[in-house]
């Protein structure tokens, strides 16, 4: 069974959901259509006239590409322009494209994640807030002989989480009354007969976005026909999400070892660096893409070194002089997109027994030569 171009970009939004982006970023479905079967699909950094020509000897049907295509609303579509040719071989071969961006580089586990992990940073903190998971109390009262059962399934799909702390809860025992009317089909009780049952409040907490999905799973463990529960919304701060990562490396080290781990780890020709080479840098910020106007960030959170690509003259000397060193990798460093959502996304597809296909792409789309 082949996937479906839809069932493709749920995968694709279950690894990183749309929600997590940034304002007015160029994110999913940017030409083509998802309403067709696609026996294979072709992630890459970019989308080049190279790597669409790719595509085609893949006969695939969708390429997932992490930098968008278009940028800004088109004002024509004249096919003798490079922009042009390229949307016009696309459509021509039924060819889709679907950008995850800025809600990739966000989320847990997706671009800035990868980069700390290759330099093995710990005590990560987010760079710069973008979203916060506002947090919710829920209140769900539960027959006391099924209090376990409705508490793991709960706690076991995300609620309970407070800080570092996992499967947080309370409960406490007494007596719930309820009057099973006509047509209905209680679990305990007679129709028209008033019911005593000892009975267990459990609270926890619940972040906004994993609501909808602990509610579902707590209407399938519980018992009753109806259930009693409440939502209450809560003061407390929840879990920050946003882009970059500052952490700390397991031991400092000088600036130029860690120049010299940042190519080979990120894989790339070169690395331009601002700052003493032999200065001892232990604190680390990293930022996927263009990342130059994140200085003051970086320097807010106490960090020696900011890891971040397309960094201007001016913003390096201000950077220098306040302290701050960078090790500049390039833009295309986030070419680490390409093998960790090829490899997500057939791990999906394998789960959901599916015979579509994906590709990591080949294509180098650096456009820089190094000499």
């Amino acid at each position: 069974m082949l996937a479906k171009g839809q069932t493709i970009a749920q995968w694709i939004e279950q690894l990183a959901p749309k929600s997590l982006a940034v304002p007015d970023d160029r994110i999913g479905l940017q030409l083509g259509t998802l309403r067709k079967e696609v026996a294979n699909v072709l992630v890459s950094l970019d989308v080049t006239e190279a790597v669409v020509d790719e595509a085609i000897r893949l006969n695939a049907g969708l390429i997932i590409a992490h930098h968008a295509i278009i940028f800004r609303p088109l004002k024509d579509l004249q096919t003798d322009t490079p922009a042009g040719r390229l949307y016009e071989k696309l459509i021509k071969h039924d060819i889709a494209v679907y950008i995850s961006h800025t809600n990739y580089d966000i989320v847990d586990g997706g671009m800035n994640d990868l980069m700390a992990q290759a330099l093995e940073l710990d005590q990560l903190k987010v760079l710069e807030k973008v979203h916060e998971d506002r947090l919710e109390k829920l209140v769900v009262f539960v027959p006391k002989t099924h209090l376990e059962p409705v508490r793991q399934a709960i706690l076991d799909v995300g609620a309970g989480w407070i800080g570092e702390y996992s499967h947080c809860s309370f409960y406490s025992e007494g007596t719930g009354s309820f009057k099973p009317l006509e047509g209905t089909n209680p679990y305990i009780g007679s129709t028209g007969k008033m019911e005593e049952v000892e009975e267990v409040r459990l609270e926890t907490v619940v972040p906004r976005s994993i609501k909808s999905r602990v509610l579902r799973t707590m209407l399938k463990a519980h018992p009753y026909e109806e259930v009693a529960y409440d939502i209450y919304p809560l003061q407390l701060e929840g879990k920050p999400s946003g882009l970059g990562r500052v952490g700390k490396l397991k031991d400092s080290m000088s600036l130029s070892a860690l120049a010299e781990q940042v190519k080979s780890r990120f894989n790339v020709p070169h690395v331009r660096v601002v700052g003493s080479m032999d200065r001892e840098v232990r604190k680390v910020a990293v930022l996927g893409g263009s990342g130059a106007r994140y200085v003051k960030h970086a320097l807010f959170h106490g960090a020696d070194v900011l890891v971040t690509g397309d960094v201007d003259f001016h913003t390096a000397q201000d950077a220098l002089a306040a302290g701050l060193c960078i090790i500049d990798p390039g833009h295309h460093a986030e070419k680490m997109f390409i093998p960790d959502v090829t490899t997500r996304l057939q791990q999906l597809a394998e789960q959901n027994s599916s015979k579509t296909i994906f590709h990591a792409s080949g294509v180098h789309t650096e456009p820089f030569h190094f000499m």
